[in-house]
């Protein structure tokens, strides 16, 4: 500001920001506990294009909250600051920290507040009278000032708290505003010459691609550097990861390294425009989304700490690269076993090399057909290889793990949603025109491209499918995974569920529930209620509601926390079974550690309980949900249907991490969790070759996975989704990939079997679960 700017709340600002000399960074935590500096400091910036002389100038300090006899302190300044360099003034020396300052331009002793205060920069060396922000912004003296934390002289609102190990710096150009103006982080103090803390070297000078370098970790990681230029091709204002997107439009000749970057902010919206060449002073940093030392994803190279400088505005933006359906390699990455991070880059060989030398770029594709449906994040997918597996309904069908479909890339938007609305799209639908915007790393979908400008959304005209009705003669058993349903859902999920059974299964006879849970859900954890009869009793009075058959339900509670899911939801298997076709047959003794028998009475084969789990003690199913068996008669037949809902995914390494090829821990259990299912299936054909078995559920896995074929090995079931044409193979789609995690698998091929995914879900903006249930109708052996 220039001798006015400051007001009391957020009212707008009375007077011209300073345009040369700023206070660039402001710790008060030198050696105080747990700090690294031993000092103090104030920073200024020289944001003018020619040098100022500071002779007979002064930083002075109030408290956050002064009182009528708090005295502003004053440390005097001498020398001059050139033209986009740093001026340091150390303060006072604490007992603790083990790093020293570099030599400082100026010295003092004033003890600043580590968390909130004010410092003023002020024409003379006086110590300044006002104690309120109003007198304050009388006083033609003072020509910056900030106020940090909760203090009541500020300009606007105040910059954040800071503490002993963070200071306050300025990211960009002022705007009379010190919440817009500065952002917490590592403190960096600079002195004239570019030496910085402890003695080290003066920030290098760097181009982006010399930070980028031509692996995915910079080798500039953890320097300082200065003089990065580039034009400005992309903000974010919103989250607690703002910053802007620059491209430097001089490139080099290496396709290795990108030519651009992102500049973080923290939680403050950065003060430049898209089109502004700036230069730039920062830490180059490489962000994991957890932990660096173990991370499983890869990291994104940026700017902390930054200051910068406008240089113009209004440029032209650099060209993006345009994305065709030739542009991403087919193959994704290098399987070394391993770490991929100090490989380098080959760009036209490898698609996650691709990305990562077009890091922080902008990459445009046109006419993009959506592949995964938006979601609650306002994240879509989208192909940029039309013909890369294509589904008959637009997606985009995952077939194996050496085929990762490379196409696919995720979409977000940087445009404020008042002025676009994020688009409400399902597969199969097209953004028209152009959709590009800079490409970063997430761990949610790999490498996404952060949108400034979004095609239009055109319909695929997808719909809900149908299947036909069941005929006297035939049983359908069907299998619903219902994502997480409890008895404290509101009424709208239970309702799209119950018509999901009624119109678009046509009302099956058996249909097996995965994601069932006790009555008051996952909202308490601190309580022992397993029981789920008010959620079916709700789920099954919906379907009778929607037009449906009066169904009755069977399924054993699990001990408290033991059966995995959502903490305290206690998530179970289950039966709905329609009593007007198709009887349950009903043997006491089964509960949740009683495992149910093959039992053989004069040449018949029964169950020794009904409902009854499967070997639910086995070490094979810790902490994941226990298979459930149930003994059915259907026109004086026999069938036994297992419900499964095997472990998750969790803890795998990503398609898109830094291990390749991943890591598929979580495989380990559901091969267990196979070969003790495939193990009770044997004892009953075993006793009955000819038995009607039935296999169904979420087994959290794909038709070519290990567990799969432990399941169909030697023929001993088929896994009908088999059955269908591969383009057909899927009930649910993650990251763009349509893909098969739920399962109906027979002992033999039943008589008149006629096998059905319905797709009612998972290609879709709304839905009522992430699954598509499937359903099998057959004639039973005698």
């Amino acid at each position: 500001m220039a001798a006015a700017g400051l007001v009391v709340g957020a009212s707008p600002a009375l007077g011209a920001p300073a345009t040369d000399v700023l206070i660039g960074e402001v710790y008060g935590g030198g050696g105080n506990s747990g700090a690294t500096l031993t000092s103090d400091f104030i920073e200024l910036t020289n944001v003018a294009g020619t040098a100022v002389s500071l002779d007979g100038w002064s930083v002075q300090y109030l408290p956050a909250s002064p009182s009528a006899s708090s005295k502003w302190q004053v440390t005097p300044l001498k020398g001059s600051v050139a033209a986009g360099a740093r001026y340091l003034v150390a303060e006072s020396t604490g007992s603790g920290g083990t790093v020293a300052l570099p030599t400082a331009d100026a010295s003092g002793s004033i003890a600043l507040a580590a968390g909130a205060g004010t410092v003023a920069l002020v024409h003379g060396t006086t110590a300044l009278t006002c104690l309120t922000a109003a007198d304050c912004t009388a006083d033609p003296a003072i020509h910056d000032l900030v106020g940090y934390g909760n203090a009541t002289v500020r300009e606007a609102n105040p910059a954040p708290a800071a503490s002993n190990t963070t200071s306050v710096s300025r990211t960009g150009a002022d705007t009379d505003d010190n919440a817009a103006d500065f952002t917490a982080g590592t403190p960096s103090p600079t002195n004239t010459k570019g030496e910085t803390a402890g003695g080290s070297t003066p920030a290098t000078p760097a181009k982006i691609h010399d930070i980028q370098g031509v692996t995915r970790i910079s080798p500039l990681k953890g320097q300082k550097v200065t003089g990065v230029t580039g034009i400005v091709t992309a903000v974010r204002s919103f989250g607690s990861s703002r910053g802007f997107w620059l491209t430097d439009p001089q490139p080099d000749n290496d396709p290795r390294t990108s030519e651009g970057l992102f500049v973080f902010t923290g939680s403050t919206t950065p003060a430049v425009a898209v089109g502004d060449a700036v230069s730039v002073t920062g830490t180059v940093s490489e962000y994991y989304p957890d932990s660096p030392t173990d991370s499983i994803y890869q990291s994104t190279t940026e700017l902390t700490g930054p200051q910068w400088t406008v240089q113009s505005s209004g440029n032209a933006l650099p060209a993006p690269t345009v994305l065709t359906p030739n542009t991403v390699p087919g193959e994704l990455a290098p399987q070394v076993g391993g770490n991929i991070e100090s490989l380098p880059l080959q760009p036209a060989k490898y698609a996650l090399d691709f990305w990562e030398a077009h890091e922080g770029e902008v990459v445009s594709v046109s006419d993009a057909r959506v592949v995964g449906p938006s979601n609650e994040y306002n994240e879509l997918y989208v192909t940029t290889k039309p013909r890369e597996n294509p589904t008959p309904r637009g997606g985009t069908v995952y077939t194996g793990y050496d085929d990762p479909n490379t196409g696919v890339l995720k979409v977000e938007s940087l445009l404020p949603f008042a002025q676009r609305p994020f688009p409400v799209v399902n597969v199969g639908d097209t953004l028209t025109g152009v959709t590009s915007g800079p490409v970063e790393y997430d761990s949610y979908g790999g490498y996404t491209l952060e949108a400034t400008t979004l095609g239009q959304e055109r319909s695929g005209g997808i719909t809900k499918e149908v299947t036909r009705k069941q005929r006297p003669d035939e049983l359908a058993v069907a299998t619903y995974n219902v994502e997480n349903l409890s008895a404290v859902d509101g009424q709208e999920k239970f309702d799209q569920l119950a018509h999901g059974i009624v119109d678009n299964l046509a009302a099956p006879d058996i249909v097996t529930l995965e994601e069932i849970q006790d009555n008051n859900g996952a909202a308490t954890t601190a309580d022992t209620v397993v029981a789920a009869d008010q959620t079916l009793k709700r789920f099954t009075d919906a379907i009778v509601a929607a037009g449906g058959p009066r169904y009755e339900w069977r399924e054993i509670d699990p001990q408290d926390d033991q059966d995995g899911g959502e903490p305290g939801g206690n998530i179970r298997v289950g039966f709905l079974f329609n009593p007007q076709r198709v009887s349950f047959v009903d043997r006491p003794g089964g509960d949740a550690t009683t495992a149910v028998t093959v039992v053989k009475q004069r040449a018949k084969v029964h169950l020794s309980v009904s409902p009854g789990r499967v070997d639910p003690t086995n070490e094979a199913w810790e902490d994941s949900r226990k298979p459930l068996a149930g003994e059915f008669v259907f026109r004086g037949r026999t069938v036994f249907v297992l419900a499964n809902h095997f472990n998750s995914k969790g803890g795998d390494q990503p398609t898109h991490g830094r291990y390749q090829p991943p890591t598929r821990s979580s495989e380990v259990q559901r091969g267990e969790q196979a070969q003790v299912l495939r193990g009770f299936v044997d004892q009953l054909l075993a006793a009955d070759r000819h038995a009607n078995v039935i296999v169904a559920g979420d087994l959290n896995d794909y038709q070519f996975s290990p567990a799969l074929r432990t399941l169909t090995a030697g023929g001993g079931l088929t896994d009908l989704i088999d059955t269908l044409p591969p383009c057909e193979r899927y009930s649910y789609v993650y990251e763009g990939n349509s893909q098969v995690l739920d399962h109906i698998l027979t002992a033999q091929t039943p008589h008149g079997m006629d096998y059905d995914v319905v797709h009612i879900n998972a290609e879709f903006a709304t839905q009522a679960s992430d699954h598509d249930p499937q359903i099998v109708r057959f004639r039973p052996r005698g």
